[in-house]
């Protein structure tokens, strides 16, 4: 029996030409015309790479700052002692510890969403790695959350700080934003995120990098954004 599709739904799919592709104001208008539930719709990016990530020189990864946040609080939780664990507290994060946070991850307290240790906690962070690593959480001097400078991190963590990662399709997808955010925040939300994606190309990209990309909403349809847009 085919699935019924509600009157919003239909009304939304209707306001958007599925195979148009749109340039970023343009996007970003109707994806927020269209987000009118009940509740903060969260504003989503799909970019398609042409990229393997089967392939060490084919992998996207990294950290983008986006200079309007994401709209979404972010639990931090800090490997690290003494002096360094100071500071950690007093930049915000909302775990700190040493061995004793090692055993209560272990014993599966893991209320929060990023992971940031100082480099000598690394022998204990380590022993988490099949726990943290599945999770995306494993601290990675490379993304800045192995660092003596916990302070930063921490703060840029809670400032909108977030990582990308491409999956196995070629597919990386963020969160930059709320429907109640302005254009302009979303808009400068996504020129940062996809400036990111751009700049971390790999040295094992073959043929055109950036294909497609769309954005939505929570409960919106895609719109297809037209990638020449963002070299404007």
């Amino acid at each position: 029996m085919p699935k019924k599709t509600g009157k919003r739904a239909r009304a939304l799919n209707e306001a958007v030409d599925r195979d148009a592709l749109y340039d970023l104001n343009e996007a970003v208008t109707m994806v927020k015309g269209n987000a009118n539930a009940k509740f903060d719709e969260t504003i989503e990016l799909a970019i398609n790479l042409g990229v393997d990530p089967r392939h060490a020189d084919q992998m996207v990864r990294g950290m983008v700052e986006l200079p309007h946040g994401t709209g979404k609080s972010v639990r931090v939780a800090v490997f690290a002692r003494d002096a360094k664990a100071e500071e950690a507290k007093e930049a915000g994060a909302d775990v700190v510890g040493a061995e004793d946070l090692m055993e209560a991850v272990q014993n599966g307290q893991m209320d929060f969403e990023r992971v940031i240790a100082t480099p000598d906690m690394m022998a204990v962070v380590g022993r988490l790695g099949k726990v943290l690593g599945p999770r995306g959480l494993m601290p990675n001097p490379k993304l800045g959350t192995v660092t003596p400078d916990v302070a930063t991190a921490v703060k840029a963590a809670k400032a909108g700080q977030i990582e990308f990662r491409v999956e196995k399709a070629g597919i990386i997808h963020a969160g930059v934003g709320k429907a109640s955010f302005s254009e302009d925040q979303i808009r400068e939300n996504i020129a940062a995120f996809v400036g990111a994606i751009s700049r971390a190309k790999p040295s094992g990209a073959k043929g055109t990098y950036m294909q497609r990309v769309s954005v939505s909403s929570t409960m919106g349809p895609g719109v297809k954004i037209n990638v020449a847009s963002f070299a404007e």
